[in-house]
């Protein structure tokens, strides 16, 4: 068994331990899910979501809780908490090499989130009939530059902060517009027109996940945008980070 492999082994024990966040960010969406689409209404076609039911409009919102959840407040914690308690120190003097650490946290957490919203969209269909994604390839794409750009911003956050009760305050500065611009806290429909437009290049990209769910598919400039985020953010949470 390589290094990596035991250090993920011994890292998916101490999450499973404490199994709040991993439960909350598989299970929360799907709860949530169950909860909306009960609504009176919400599994109606509705002129306010473009002709589309409100359910299939807010699956993509449902994405971006599972994604920041554990980017923006599980991820920076654990870093920081690492960090604080001297753990990555002593492993910089030792042939384990911290990034060790970080990658198993990393590939524990996008694990646990791709499986929340696994979870969603199979229930999705399952119980609402909400349609699988029309365009495939795109919404994969999409995907993966969303988890991409939201971890890397969640590295930022532990990068600069030195505890971990600060790194989850600094991580509020990316939560609060990613759950507001992903309408998680009021349906994108029924966000003024401007609000609608920024949030249609933010992180995780609810927008481009929707238009490649029950749209025409995603336009080349979300993507490039989404791109944008996950390059910069990532060479600079490799640049702003400490060991110590």
């Amino acid at each position: 068994m390589t290094t990596f492999a035991k250090i993920t082994t011994t890292e998916t024990k101490l999450f499973l331990r404490s199994p709040f966040v991993g439960v909350a960010g598989i299970l929360l969406p799907s709860v949530l899910l169950l909860a909306i689409g009960a609504i009176p209404g919400m599994s109606e076609p509705s002129p306010a979501a473009g002709g589309y039911r409100f359910i299939d409009a807010w699956v993509p919102s449902l994405i971006v809780i599972s994604l920041a959840m554990l980017a923006l407040q599980s991820i920076p914690a654990a870093v920081a908490t690492y960090r604080e308690q001297g753990v990555l120190r002593r492993l910089s003097t030792t042939p384990v090499h911290p990034v060790n650490l970080l990658g198993a946290q990393l590939l524990i957490h996008v694990v646990v989130a791709l499986a929340g919203i696994g979870l969603v969209l199979g229930l999705a269909n399952a119980v609402y009939d909400v349609p699988l994604p029309k365009h495939p390839l795109s919404f994969v794409l999409t995907l993966v530059l969303g988890v991409v750009s939201m971890f890397a911003l969640g590295l930022i956050a532990a990068a600069v902060a030195r505890t971990s009760k600060a790194a989850s305050g600094v991580a509020m500065i990316a939560f609060l517009p990613t759950m507001f611009f992903g309408g998680v806290y009021l349906p994108r429909p029924l966000l003024p027109e401007v609000l609608r437009r920024i949030g249609d290049y933010v992180p995780p990209g609810s927008q481009p996940l929707q238009d490649a769910w029950v749209g025409t598919g995603v336009q080349p400039l979300q993507l490039a945008v989404l791109g944008g985020f996950a390059v910069v953010g990532t060479a600079l949470a490799a640049r702003l980070f400490r060991w110590e």
